[in-house]
């Protein structure tokens, strides 16, 4: 099969493409032929080497960690899926990613996608919508009537998590580039804050949550804003422990844990059309394809999710 693979750590240059094995599933496990995946921050970082330490892959390396296609093999224990199904999955961290025309994935981690979306549209879920579901309800507790600060609200993380927070019945802010701020609003943002124009932390107040996914000085300065006893999630870096200790704020560093339960319940969401599915740029599963859009990535400023389509 094809796959896009990575012998070393390093530039996108390092991305290649490749003819590998296609995978054999596991006693629990299927084999999804793969019509989508989806680029995520993760994937370059990893490409650099920035998570060796944490993820100590074996060259060569598949990245992806987004998968949306038909189930083509089952394994032997298998029940309640079938060759044909159509599925969505956040597979286990694995060096044999989803860059590919086919990929392995644990049933416990399946959805079905729902009929209304395309393979595209949920190859965009997975990560970022199961990184926004468990900053907001795992971590945070959000719920009817909390204050909620999403940063990056044009990401693929934060366009779930608006999204996700509204329906919860929080009040939600979020900030953006200038040419972002329609958008935000569009997707259910209370209020919107231009970080060209506005500084955020002069402006808001009492705030219980805040989804932090740029670090440094905006993480710094969401400490300010938070109320006493409030909750800082991350998902680039570990925030101050004595500046939530001041506050009595409750900050960390969300990884996330597939879930396939969670994953339903987001398909569940967008089967009645409660979520929906920004693609800001598409690409194909080609060397030149990846590499264009690990650019793009890296480059800060996707709107919406970054699609790859395999045929």
């Amino acid at each position: 099969m094809k796959a896009i693979i990575i012998d070393q750590y390093g530039g996108k240059e390092q991305l290649k493409e490749r003819q590998v094995e296609k995978p054999v599933p596991g006693e629990n496990q299927v084999v999804v032929k793969l019509h989508a995946t989806s680029i995520n921050p993760i994937d370059w970082k990893l490409r650099e080497g920035y998570l060796k330490t944490m993820l100590p892959f074996k060259f060569p390396i598949i990245l992806g960690w987004d998968a949306a296609g038909i189930v083509d093999e089952i394994g032997a224990n298998v029940q309640g899926w079938k060759v044909g199904d159509k599925v969505f999955a956040r597979p286990e961290t694995t060096n044999k990613g989803t860059y590919a025309e086919y990929t392995v994935i644990d049933t416990s981690l399946l959805a079905k996608v729902p009929e209304n979306i395309s393979f595209e549209e949920a190859a965009c879920v997975p990560l970022a919508g199961l990184t926004a579901w468990q900053c907001l309800f795992d971590f945070g507790q959000v719920k009817q009537g909390d204050k909620v600060l999403i940063h990056a609200g044009a990401g693929g993380v934060g366009s779930f998590a608006i999204q996700f927070a509204k329906h919860a019945g929080a009040y939600v802010t979020a900030t953006a580039g200038t040419h972002n701020v329609g958008f935000l609003k569009l997707l259910g943002a209370d209020e919107v804050i231009d970080y060209k124009k506005q500084d955020f932390e002069s402006i808001l107040r009492d705030y219980d949550f805040v989804l932090d996914s740029l670090g440094g000085d905006n993480q710094e300065k969401s400490f300010t804003i938070l109320k006493n006893g409030g909750k800082l999630a991350s998902i680039v870096s570990e925030p101050d422990k004595e500046k939530a200790a001041a506050k009595n704020i409750k900050s960390g560093l969300v990884w996330l844990v597939p879930n396939g339960g969670q994953l339903k319940q987001i398909a569940d969401l967008l089967s009645k059309e409660k979520v929906k599915v920004i693609i800001g740029h598409r690409y194909p599963l080609t060397e030149e394809g990846l590499k264009e859009a690990h650019a793009l990535s890296e480059s800060h400023h996707a709107k919406g999710k970054i699609v790859i389509t395999i045929h």
